[in-house]
């Protein structure tokens, strides 16, 4: 699972991200009403590259919004916590 937080860029309050970073654990809803317990951590490097590719084939804004800001758009990767 991925999101993109943008510290506040278009539509996005920075506190989001920043709540998001904070947390061990969180939970999200999945498609279909599922829950699950997930661990927020910053994708790098090549990873970073890799996903920020398919972020912007499915919400082509991020592209248009990297094009006109000098500061990296960070990519959240949501990996399951262990209970």
């Amino acid at each position: 699972m991925v999101i993109v937080a943008s510290k506040g860029g278009v539509g996005a309050h920075p506190a989001r991200f920043h709540n998001l970073m904070a947390m061990e654990t969180t939970e999200v809803e999945l498609p279909g009403g599922e829950r699950r317990r997930v661990r927020p951590r910053l994708a790098e490097g090549e990873e970073r590259a890799a996903l920020w590719g398919r972020l912007v084939a499915m919400y082509k804004p991020y592209a248009d919004y990297a094009t006109y800001t000098e500061r990296q758009i960070p990519v959240v990767v949501l990996e399951p916590a262990s209970e």
